[in-house]
């Protein structure tokens, strides 16, 4: 036995390993992580002296033992080590990478956008309000094959088979609708 839970000796938790390792099994992993994520969450708060950090890294590391189980091999060690040995290296990895900073809520990157100017917001409105009577303009033939082009994302051969029309149709009809949004809305565009 192992750390006091029933069940999990060397030979057990080698054989959970060799599950994972070779058949990616996700019942094995899971009874592995129950029995790993205390011991490595405990470790790593011992050697970071924070808790929140431990945490992150014990979750880091057990998730990297999912990702690399096909590299562990039960002839050059047990389980356990190898497990702890990803620990270990995550833990110096994230010492190398250096202290992680510290929060700060006061920081105006993360400050969420302040209101837009009321002239601003006015003039978007006058623009949406043009470009709606400027569609509103076009006749139903022209706004269907300006719909399907746009906002379908259909291609002109598709729009032909679509409508049953001349693939020479379709293209005349986007560009005299396009010609008439141009015309209509003057300075916009």
């Amino acid at each position: 036995m192992t750390g006091g839970q029933p069940g999990l000796d060397h030979d057990a938790i080698n054989a959970l390993m060799a599950r994972v390792s070779v058949h990616r099994d996700i019942d094995a992993f899971e009874a592995l992580y129950r029995h790993f994520t205390p011991k490595v969450r405990s470790y790593m708060r011992k050697v970071t002296k924070d808790a929140a950090w431990a945490d992150e890294l014990a979750q880091e590391a057990l998730a990297m033992v999912w990702r690399k189980a096909g590299q562990f091999d039960p002839v050059r060690g047990q389980a356990s080590t190898w497990i702890f040995t990803i620990a270990r290296n995550l833990r110096i990895d994230a010492l190398r990478r250096g202290p992680r900073p510290d929060f700060d809520e006061d920081d105006p990157t993360l400050a969420p956008a302040g209101i837009e100017p009321a002239d601003v917001g006015y003039q978007r409105a006058q623009e949406a309000e043009q470009v709606r009577n400027a569609i509103d303009g076009l006749n139903a033939d022209q706004m269907q094959v300006l719909k399907m082009s746009y906002f379908e994302d259909m291609t002109h051969a598709a729009i032909a088979t679509a409508l049953n029309i001349p693939l020479g149709t379709v293209k005349s009809r986007i560009r005299m609708a396009c010609e008439k949004l141009r015309v209509s809305l003057g300075g916009m565009i």
